[in-house]
């Protein structure tokens, strides 16, 4: 017994290490010069320097990028939310004509690769007048997450206990005020989840804003990213900090949010 859970623990360090791993060669290299990268994958620093990082900053524009990854990021979370927590409460207390229909073609969205409807978007923006807008970054990637949003928000406000619906209808309390006093506060830590995970997936997106904008001014930094890639192909340090750049937000967040994100994930709305 006791052999099996070492091996185990083992076996799970080990995981773990190789999961870190190529992350930590890219911090490292990201802090090293030209000399030191070359004289192995594994040596270390000699000191911590900045210097690569603002290199890449101002040689990448990443003030720009990162600045209009944060504009289309917080609308689509805030929004994302918002519209999932009202459809979501439609999906379970509401009486809506063909649902169960309307839950079947919002999980066929959920799997639907971008590939496959990008060009019918873009021609449909194109003709609205709204590419190369930051409203061609935001509303798609808000209608990408909202049939992900609603089907959870909805799984979640079925797990909320009935007493404290049932009390809330034995007083008569109006309905949008059981919707944000009492259902909203007892799925705190699968907002959490899904805040961070729609922060996660819009910061990353990568198709969207390849296509709908062309104007360097408007690119987010994954795509900032590849075009500072194929401008600097010889200073890999300074390559590995613009990379650390993109990456960087995300590991804060996540580690700001863990706690919640795993008890939301592992608890869902039930406190």
């Amino acid at each position: 017994m006791l052999k099996n859970f070492t091996i185990s623990r083992l076996f799970l360090w080990l995981l773990g290490l190789l999961t870190v791993a190529p992350f930590l060669m890219v911090l490292a290299a990201s802090f090293k010069t030209q000399s030191e990268l070359f004289q192995g994958l594994f040596v270390l620093p000699s000191h911590i320097d900045l210097r690569n990082y603002i290199q890449a900053w101002h040689q990448g524009h990443f003030r720009t990028y990162f600045l209009n990854s944060v504009i289309v990021v917080i609308p689509v979370v805030v929004s994302s939310l918002f519209l999932g927590i009202l459809s979501g409460f439609a999906f379970v207390f509401l009486k809506i004509p063909g649902k169960t229909l309307i839950a079947a073609l919002m999980a066929l969205g959920m799997v639907l690769p971008s590939e496959s409807f990008i060009i019918p978007l873009y021609q449909e923006l194109r003709l609205m007048g709204l590419t190369n807008t930051y409203w061609a970054l935001i509303l798609p990637q808000v209608a990408l997450s909202l049939p992900f949003t609603t089907l959870m928000v909805a799984t979640a406000f079925r797990q909320v206990p009935k007493e404290l619906l049932e009390a809330a209808v034995m007083d008569q309390t109006p309905r949008w005020q059981v919707l944000w006093k009492v259902l909203i506060p007892s799925i705190i830590p699968t907002l959490s989840t899904l805040a961070l995970l729609l922060f996660i997936w819009t910061w990353n997106e990568f198709l969207i804003p390849l296509i709908l904008v062309n104007q360097d001014s408007l690119r987010t930094l994954p795509i900032g990213m590849m075009f500072f890639q194929n401008r600097n192909t010889i200073d890999i340090p300074v390559l590995m900090a613009g990379a650390m750049i993109v990456i960087i937000p995300l590991i804060c967040v996540f580690i700001i949010f863990q706690r919640k994100f795993i008890s939301g994930v592992t608890e869902g709305a039930v406190k």
